[in-house]
């Protein structure tokens, strides 16, 4: 298996793990849900896919350079968002990926290696 870890520059944010209710950013656990842009690491105040509006995206939204992959972590099983969500999302240039958490946490650090502008918000599993 290739490790893609020294691909990713050492001031970039990397995904290293995750637990029942965390995630483990760049060697710290952050308990909860949480955003993760290459830059840094936030935790993020949303509970569930259900109630999720552009407003829970600002810091994605405002990031520089702009975000052009949202990975979106639906917690422990992948769900889906409204469309009017993911439309409002596109509108602003962003690209929603939506799949379950677990799957985020190894697809983040292969597109960050690959350069990619990407970003991460993420529900507990």
């Amino acid at each position: 298996m290739a490790d893609i870890m020294p691909m990713i520059p050492s001031d970039r944010q990397v995904i290293d793990g995750y637990g029942p209710g965390q995630f483990c950013i760049s060697g710290q656990w952050h308990v909860g849900a949480v955003i993760v842009l290459p830059d840094r690491t936030l935790a993020w105040e949303a509970t569930d896919v259900a109630s999720l509006s552009v407003d829970d995206f600002g810091s994605v939204l405002a990031a520089e350079p702009k975000v052009e992959i949202l990975l979106l972590g639906t917690g422990g099983t992948m769900r889906m968002i409204p469309k009017a969500l993911r439309l409002a999302l596109r509108e602003q240039g962003i690209v929603v990926e939506l799949m379950d958490s677990r799957a985020v946490c190894r697809t983040y650090n292969v597109l960050l290696a690959e350069g990619r502008r990407v970003a991460a918000a993420m529900l507990p599993v």
